[in-house]
């Protein structure tokens, strides 16, 4: 499929996957929407195959051998160079699919994810027809964060669930769980530009991915463990103010993991300078567009705002983000047209200690 044919997006498989990414990531949904094409559709289809790996790494109820099994199916299935089909990876996940498990309660899990996996022949048939361009530069950072997740998933095959030990090796996981994914953005956009603008992308795209997950990381530790059994808070951290990282959500550790919370959001904070600089120098071609990565940069330092806040209720509520009302009113404002790329760094400062109101 080439760039012309994606214009009016005709392809019934590739609407269906502009449908799941609303079902699957409000981040990534927006993001989407904002672009044009055929950025909006390598963009969409790319988080699709990462969203597959994602979910089986993510699956508490399938054992760690079958899951890291799975992911390296899956990673063969997407090479161009190897036979392995993706059926045969749709057919080993059978049945781990909730509606087919006996270890898991159906209701209680993400259905959308679960029905990207179940529907993973439609998204690869649907990469596959975004012409060699696209395919090469989506197949490398999706392989690397497929093979990076089977990497971990063996790592702590031992202790049910995933237990980072240092903030190093966070940002290893964060690496493969979203820096790949901005590599996935850059290898796309940085042929339009000159070495140097190519050369701040390439140099920059880790602190903008990194800024995103660990935010993520910090917000989610609630969730992270009751659903997954995965504690991504340093245990380095944690047993320095007294915490097992298998107690994370345990009442009376409220307090001290609050405080790991804070310590990960300054952590995450220390890499706005490097996603504002790629902000800068994001070439707006293919149908790329600055608000496309603008909002979910300037969302991560309000959701950073929040944890510091309150971080308490990241432990016991894992509800910690910020208002529709602010997510709209950016949105809003990147609509109007009024928003500079040199407006971003005052939009960041103002949304780094209150939040956005239009007014």
């Amino acid at each position: 499929m080439d760039t012309e044919s994606l214009t009016e997006r005709p392809d019934a498989d590739l609407d269906w996957c502009f449908d799941a990414v609303q079902g699957v990531s409000r981040t990534f949904a927006i993001t989407i929407d904002v672009l044009e094409q055929p950025m909006a559709s390598y963009i969409c289809v790319g988080y699709l195959l990462c969203r597959v790996a994602d979910t089986v790494e993510d699956a508490g109820h399938i054992p760690p051998e079958a899951q890291s099994r799975l992911l390296t199916l899956y990673d063969r299935a997407l090479d161009p160079d190897d036979e392995t089909s993706i059926e045969e990876f749709r057919a080993a996940v059978e049945p781990h699919l909730p509606a087919n498990a006996d270890t898991v309660d159906a209701e209680a899990v993400d259905a959308e994810d679960w029905e990207v996996v179940a529907e993973s022949p439609r998204v690869v048939a649907t990469f596959r027809s975004l012409g060699e361009h696209a395919q090469s530069a989506i197949y490398p950072p999706v392989s690397e964060l497929v093979r990076g997740m089977a990497e971990f998933v063996e790592r702590y095959e031992d202790d049910g669930g995933l237990r980072i030990g240092t903030i190093e090796e966070l940002e290893e996981y964060c690496w493969y769980a979203a820096g790949t994914v901005g590599e996935l953005i850059t290898n796309l956009l940085a042929q339009d530009v000159d070495d140097r603008r190519a050369e701040v992308l390439r140099a920059n795209a880790r602190g903008f991915a990194l800024l995103l997950q660990l935010v993520n990381v910090a917000k989610d530790v609630s969730d992270d463990f009751r659903e997954e059994n995965n504690v991504y808070l340093p245990a380095a951290w944690l047993r320095e103010r007294g915490v097992n990282p298998s107690n994370v959500t345990d009442p009376e550790n409220r307090t001290a993991v609050a405080g790991v919370i804070r310590r990960v959001t300054r952590h995450a904070r220390g890499y706005m300078d490097d996603a504002q600089r790629y902000l800068e120098v994001l070439p707006e071609s293919k149908g790329n567009t600055l608000e496309a990565w603008a909002i979910p940069y300037l969302l991560a330092v309000g959701t950073s705002r929040e944890l510091l806040e309150r971080p308490e209720d990241a432990v016991e509520e894992g509800d910690v983000k910020v208002s529709r009302a602010e997510v709209m009113g950016l949105i809003q404002l990147f609509k109007s047209g009024d928003v500079e790329r040199e407006k971003i760094g005052e939009l960041r400062s103002r949304m780094e200690d209150e939040p956005f109101s239009p007014s």
